[in-house]
């Protein structure tokens, strides 16, 4: 499936302009999450080919993901790799192929955001926060709601 750029960044920042008109929910897009079939070969395109370095490996069992994180500039990207055949990446790529996943919005209190955006009636795939790599709590809210986009909010401590 081919992605377009343009038509998805318009989107993001639509959605993100929506969010910060009412009330600062969101302070920043946290990280870019990627789905990809291997993160070693991915790292050696991010790294020998663009120059971000990964600054940490992580695996979320929770999840069935293998994560890599690459700072960049206020934000990170954050490569996905599937550590079992069932898992959501797995689903993900099987279905739509390698590339982005999802956006991640930083928020100062999640489980505020939830309330709020669930009395807005945004679909939320995630009722209560959850384990996400690198410690944060996180949350996932439906692409349904989303115009397409499948955001996560998360807090860090």
């Amino acid at each position: 499936m081919a992605l377009d750029i343009g038509t998805d960044i318009y989107s993001l920042l639509v959605i993100s302009l929506i969010i910060n008109r009412r009330g600062n929910m969101v302070t920043k897009v946290d990280h870019i999450g990627i789905a990809v079939k291997s993160l070693d070969e991915a790292l050696k395109f991010y790294e020998n080919v663009l120059g971000i370095k990964c600054v940490a490996e992580e695996v979320v069992e929770e999840q069935k993901v293998k994560t890599a994180f690459l700072p960049l500039g206020d934000t990170e990207i954050e490569l996905l790799e599937s550590t079992s055949d069932d898992g959501p990446i797995a689903k993900f790529i099987e279905k739509k192929g390698e590339g982005i996943q999802h956006i991640a919005y930083k928020v100062d209190d999640i489980e505020k955001a939830l309330e709020e955006l669930k009395s807005r009636g945004v679909r939320l795939i995630d009722e209560k926060p959850r384990k996400g790599a690198g410690g944060a709590k996180i949350a996932f809210l439906h692409p349904k709601s989303t115009f397409g986009v499948l955001i996560e909010i998360c807090q860090r401590d």
